[in-house]
């Protein structure tokens, strides 16, 4: 048995899963009867999916509509988790084992807005400006 060297990325197989894990937990989390009230009313969109390369184990990524409670509700859907991978195991009948899954607040979109102010700030357009001494 050969040692396989360490990827730089996922795989096409923990790619392929993590997408559909990602559809079918938002369609899941849109059509859920939930008992705690504060998941009852709340849109939640799944934005991203991040899985181990022995597909045991996932990350879902989410954004509640809004912004508003952000952390309870993450909270909420974490303490309903075993709900939401049940409905995975029964919808995703042609994987072997269900991975465990944990909801995390998707922070992408903050440090996106972040990187952007900072690139349209004063210091960076100076920086960006044209060279004024005819070098390169």
């Amino acid at each position: 048995m050969t040692k396989r060297q360490p990827s730089t990325g996922p795989t096409q197989r923990q790619l392929r899963v993590a997408e559909e894990i990602r559809r079918t937990t938002h369609e899941i989390l849109a059509r859920a009867n939930w008992r705690e009230p504060l998941l009852i009313g709340s849109t939640v969109t799944v934005t991203g999916v991040r899985i181990s390369p022995d597909l045991t184990n996932c990350t879902l990524f989410i954004t509640p509509l809004g912004g508003e409670k952000e952390e309870e509700i993450v909270k909420a859907l974490n303490l309903a988790k075993a709900y939401v991978r049940g409905e995975l195991g029964h919808a995703l009948n042609q994987l072997r084992v269900v991975p465990q899954i944990r909801f995390e607040l998707d922070r992408s979109f903050d440090e996106a807005k972040h990187i952007d102010a900072l690139l349209r700030s004063r210091a960076v357009a100076r920086d960006l400006g044209p060279d004024k001494d005819g070098g390169a």
